[in-house]
């Protein structure tokens, strides 16, 4: 299955820099706009969890901030 995303990017003073239109949550850098949509692709799927086994488990985490 195939999924089409819009990525808005810029450059940075370093990096390029860009987030996903339809998941703002999801945001990466890449030294050049190829990097970046890799990283894009590398992120969007860690953050969807597609390759997360359906025998998993779930933790509560307690973070100071």
């Amino acid at each position: 299955m195939k999924t089409k995303l819009k990525m808005i990017y810029w450059k940075s003073e370093k990096f390029w820099v860009g987030k996903l239109l339809d998941h703002p949550e999801i945001m990466t850098q890449g030294e050049t706009v190829d990097e970046l949509e890799e990283n894009m692709k590398d992120a969007y799927m860690l953050m969807t969890m597609d390759d997360v086994p359906e025998k998993h488990k779930v933790k509560e985490l307690t973070l100071s901030v």
